[in-house]
C-alpha cells in the first residue's frame, strides 16, 4: 500500500459534520485515543481534520465550536469551512449600501429557523459569538495535501486553482463574501460548488419537496461520477428522485456540466451529504463521512495513514441514540462501537 513522505510520519483522521453534537464528538476523539492536555484534545501522532458544519442543530453548538477552534488553534486538529459557518457569516453581515438588501444572507423564515439554535445558544454570549465569525474568516475552503484533500461537499479542480490565484490561498476575505452574494459571479460559484456541491436542474414542470420540507427544482449531483448516462447514475442527495425522472438520459448539454475526479487524483474527502448506512468509500479515492449524526446516524471519522485506494476498515464512528431512549431529555447520547 503506497504511503507517502507527508503521511508516513503523522496519520490524520478526518471528522465528518458535527453540528452541535459536542459530547458525541468528545467519545469519537477519545475512542480513536484522543485525550485532553492543558484542556485541549490531542493525540500523540495524529491530527484531526474537521470537515466543517460544527454549528446549527445540535444541542451544543457552543461547546463544540470551542473544543474544536481549541484543537486548531493548539495545532492539534485542521479544518476546512462548511456551508453552515459560510451561511453564519452571510447571515450576521449587513450587505453594502445601494446592494437592495440588509444582510447578505436575507433573514427568511427558512434562514432563521436554520441558525437558531446556533444564535439561541450564543444569546447570553455575544462576545464570543463575534470572535467566532472572525475566526470563521481563517478557515479555508479546502486542504490540499501532496497525498489527499478535503472539502467540505465538492473538489473542483479548476475553481480552486483559479481561487489560489484570485485569492493567493485557501481563505476568503469580506470582500469575497461579499462578491459571493451573487450566486452568478465567480465567487459565488466558488461557494455554491465547493460547500453546497454540483446541481442539474430537474425537468420542466418537475420539482422535489425534501424531508425537510423545502421544494427544489434543481438536485445535487455526484462530481466522480465515471461516463453517467442517466439521472440516476448521477443524483446524490438523501431525497431520491422520481423513478420517471432517475431514468431520463442525460443530454449532451447536462453532461457538460457534469465535472469529474479521476482514480488517477489523490484520494478527496468530503461531508456535507447526509449518507446512511455502512460508513465505505464512495470510490477508491472519493470518501463521505457525514453520516448525519445529529439526526441520529453516525459520527464517522476516516482514519488516514497516507493510503493510495481508501478502505471501508479506516472509517470508525459512534452511533447516535434518541434521547429519550435512555431518559435524558434535550441530550444527545452515543452508543459507542
Amino acid at each position: 500500500m503506497a504511503v507517502n513522505r507527508q503521511s508516513a510520519h503523522r496519520g490524520y483522521d478526518i471528522i465528518g459534520d458535527i453540528h452541535g453534537c459536542a459530547n458525541t464528538l468528545i467519545r469519537l476523539l477519545e475512542q480513536m485515543g484522543y485525550r485532553k492536555v492543558n484542556g485541549v484534545y490531542q493525540h500523540h501522532r495524529r491530527q484531526a481534520i474537521f470537515i466543517g458544519d460544527i454549528i446549527d442543530r445540535g444541542p451544543r453548538i457552543r461547546e463544540a465550536l470551542h473544543l474544536v477552534r481549541d484543537m486548531v488553534e493548539h495545532g492539534s486538529a485542521r479544518i476546512v469551512m462548511g456551508n453552515h459557518e459560510y451561511n453564519a457569516l452571510g447571515y450576521c453581515t449587513r450587505a453594502r449600501p445601494g446592494s437592495g438588501k440588509k444582510w447578505l444572507r436575507e433573514h427568511t423564515a427558512r434562514h432563521n429557523r436554520l441558525i437558531r439554535e446556533t444564535l439561541d445558544q450564543f444569546d447570553d454570549h455575544p462576545h464570543e459569538w463575534n470572535e467566532f465569525l472572525e475566526w470563521f474568516y481563517t478557515i479555508p475552503l479546502f486542504i490540499e495535501e501532496e497525498g489527499f484533500r478535503v472539502v467540505h461537499a465538492c473538489w473542483d479542480g479548476d475553481l480552486i486553482e483559479k481561487f489560489k490565484r484570485v485569492q493567493g490561498g485557501a481563505c476568503i476575505d469580506e470582500d469575497f463574501l461579499h462578491a459571493s452574494a451573487a450566486i452568478e459571479s465567480f465567487a459565488g460559484q466558488v461557494m455554491d460548488t465547493l460547500l453546497r456541491g454540483t446541481d442539474l436542474r430537474l425537468p420542466e414542470g418537475t420539482s422535489i419537496t425534501g424531508r425537510d420540507g423545502y421544494v427544489r427544482e434543481f438536485f445535487r449531483t455526484k462530481f466522480w461520477a465515471d461516463d453517467p448516462e442517466t439521472y440516476a447514475d448521477v443524483v446524490f442527495q438523501p431525497d431520491p428522485l422520481p423513478p420517471e425522472v432517475a431514468r431520463k438520459v442525460l443530454t449532451d448539454e447536462e453532461r457538460k456540466q457534469l465535472i469529474s475526479y479521476p482514480l488517477s487524483a489523490p484520494p478527496v474527502f468530503v461531508g456535507h451529504y447526509w449518507m446512511e448506512g455502512e460508513p465505505a468509500p464512495l470510490k477508491d479515492n472519493v470518501a463521505c463521512i457525514d453520516y448525519s449524526a445529529v439526526k441520529y446516524g453516525r459520527l464517522v471519522a476516516y482514519r488516514f495513514d497516507g493510503e493510495a485506494v481508501l478502505s471501508p476498515d479506516k472509517f470508525v464512528w459512534v452511533d447516535v441514540s434518541r434521547p429519550e431512549q435512555f431518559g435524558y431529555p434535550n441530550m444527545e447520547d452515543s452508543v459507542e462501537r
